[in-house]
C-alpha cells in the first residue's frame, strides 16, 4: 500500500503563484510514475501534468508554460509548481502515484484562484 499526503493549496489572486507538494509513504519502492490531476465542481478529473520515475514530464495543453513538475526520489515527493494562476485553475487537486498496475491518489487540496 501507497499513501500520498498533499500540501501546499490554498487562496492566491490571478496571476500569483502556489507550490504543491505531495509525499509518498508505505510500499514505494516500486512506485513508478507520479503526476498531479485536477477537478472542479460539476467537471471530470482531468490530467495536470505528470513525471516518470526518471523525469520524463507530460503536462495539459491549459498549464503548459505555466507549471512545472518536478519530483525527488530521494525524498519520494513530487511538486507541481504553479505560476501565473488563472481562475479557471481553480480545483480540487489530487496526487496519483502509479505501482506496477495500480494508481494511488491523495485526498486533494483545494486550490482558489479568485480576486
Amino acid at each position: 500500500q501507497v499513501q500520498l499526503v498533499e500540501s501546499g493549496g490554498g487562496l492566491v489572486q490571478p496571476g500569483g503563484s502556489l507550490r504543491l507538494s505531495c509525499t509518498a509513504s508505505g510500499v514505494i519502492f516500486s512506485i513508478g510514475a507520479m503526476g498531479w490531476y485536477r477537478q472542479a465542481p460539476g467537471t471530470q478529473r482531468e490530467l495536470v501534468a505528470t513525471i516518470s520515475r526518471r523525469g520524463i514530464t507530460n503536462y495539459a495543453d491549459s498549464v503548459k508554460g505555466r507549471f512545472t513538475i518536478s519530483r525527488d526520489n530521494a525524498k519520494n515527493t513530487v511538486y507541481l509548481q504553479m505560476n501565473s494562476l488563472k481562475p479557471e485553475d481553480t480545483a480540487l487537486y489530487y496526487c496519483n502515484a502509479k505501482q506496477v498496475l495500480t494508481d494511488y491518489w491523495g485526498q486533494g487540496t483545494q486550490v482558489t484562484v479568485s480576486s
